[in-house]
């Protein structure tokens, strides 16, 4: 029986920000498919950035951190923010100067001002990269002033120092994980997920759904929202371009995304 394999998009898949993933890694997955295993994305995007890259025929996807969980067209879990706790979030991150977008199901919403704020701060982590480029672009962040109240899923915040969150991280950090993905050169990016779920957890609902083993599982993450799904699956890789905290606790460190890394990887696992 195939692997059950799980690859996160921004500086995995692809890189960061992009939405087309290398000629290498495409020919890979689909030769993997071929031999039976099912490839899913398992991604902090939301389902409306997920769209592009979904055009690639994946078997499913894990979105917004293992908010919102698709296996073909069957929606298997489904858990947004309670509106009392997204406002209160809300409030309480910008009243300490925090930037914010908020991840609903059909969009993202982002602080006037937030773009020029990041513009400051050159390089960092691949979330960083990602959702800079998502917002000089333009590519589905739209202004805080649309939001449309919409569910949503997760807050991604930005500040020049994570002291700026500990009012909210003091109020809500019960319910929800602030996930520091870095805080150097003047700025802290991380978001805010709901502890109810995450990507290891989201794993562990698809291995259910299929009746499969989690020993079945492969993942391949770069960041540190990819930690849970690393933690979980029966083998785990990190991509050479990784967070170091990341790479240490992976099974396999494969070469980074831009050297063809996914394609290798799959090659030395023997997906393809």
């Amino acid at each position: 029986m195939g692997k059950l394999i799980f690859l996160d998009i921004d500086g995995t898949l692809t890189l960061p920000g992009e939405n087309t993933p290398p000629a290498s890694a495409l020919r890979a997955i689909e030769a993997a498919k071929k031999n039976g295993h099912k490839v899913f994305l398992c991604s902090g995007r939301n389902p409306n950035m997920l769209k592009p890259v979904l055009a690639y025929d994946f078997d499913g996807f894990v979105a917004v951190n293992g908010g919102y969980v698709k296996v073909g067209e069957e929606v298997i879990y489904d858990h947004p923010m309670r509106t009392e706790q997204f406002e209160q979030a809300l409030q309480l991150l910008h009243e300490h100067g925090v930037y914010c977008t908020v991840e609903g199901r059909d969009g993202a919403f982002g602080d006037e001002g937030i773009g020029d704020f990041m513009a400051k701060a050159s390089g960092g982590n691949s979330e960083l990269k990602r959702w800079r480029k998502a917002i000089e672009e333009s590519l589905g962040i739209r202004p805080m002033k649309e939001y449309d109240g919409q569910p949503v899923y997760k807050i991604v915040f930005v500040c020049g120092d994570l002291e700026q969150t500990a009012a909210a991280r003091a109020v809500l950090g019960k319910d929800f994980d602030f996930v520091i993905q870095g805080n150097d050169n003047g700025i802290c990016n991380g978001e805010m997920v709901n502890r109810a779920f995450d990507k290891g957890r989201a794993i562990i609902c698809v291995c259910e759904y299929l009746g499969r083993e989690i020993g079945d599982t492969i993942g391949f993450g770069d960041s540190m929202n990819d930690l849970k799904m690393i933690q979980t699956v029966g083998t785990s890789v990190c991509m050479g371009n990784g967070a170091e905290e990341l790479k240490k606790i992976s099974d396999i460190v494969c070469a980074p995304v831009e050297e063809d890394g996914l394609a290798r990887a799959f090659e030395m696992l023997g997906l393809c």
